[in-house]
């Protein structure tokens, strides 16, 4: 039996949240919306899934914060950060926390597909 990749979408807009879990779906995986990190690590979100997609700015913790709470709870998930307002800084930030890709909005869809598969595909 093929095993199902849960993809977690960690972004406080809603009309990103909503677009990028229909995305993953229509690649036949499973798509968890979290409505911020806080809610994430609350409801311990990172158990549960196989890859993160995280905005950076988000009331509370934000996308970088979460990429390095993981780290520090040892959590080796693959994360695709996307930011409306990217940075030399904050790419090198989200990159040197551990995320796998770092993308601007807005995306192409066909890229977060490759950046998904990519990071699904991770070591």
């Amino acid at each position: 039996m093929t095993k199902i990749s849960r993809i977690a979408v960690v972004d406080d807009d809603g009309s990103v949240r909503d677009a990028l879990t229909g995305l993953v779906r229509s690649l036949g995986m499973e798509a968890i919306g979290f409505l911020s990190a806080d809610d994430f690590v609350a409801r311990a979100g990172y158990e549960q899934v196989d890859c993160i997609v995280t905005d950076v700015q988000m009331p509370g913790m934000s996308g970088v914060e979460l990429l390095e709470f993981l780290r520090k709870e040892q959590r080796a998930i693959p994360v695709i950060v996307v930011t409306a307002y990217p940075s030399p800084a904050a790419r090198e930030r989200a990159l040197a926390a551990g995320a796998i890709h770092f993308m601007s909005k807005p995306f192409n869809g066909n890229e977060m597909v490759r950046c998904i598969e990519q990071a699904l595909a991770a070591p």
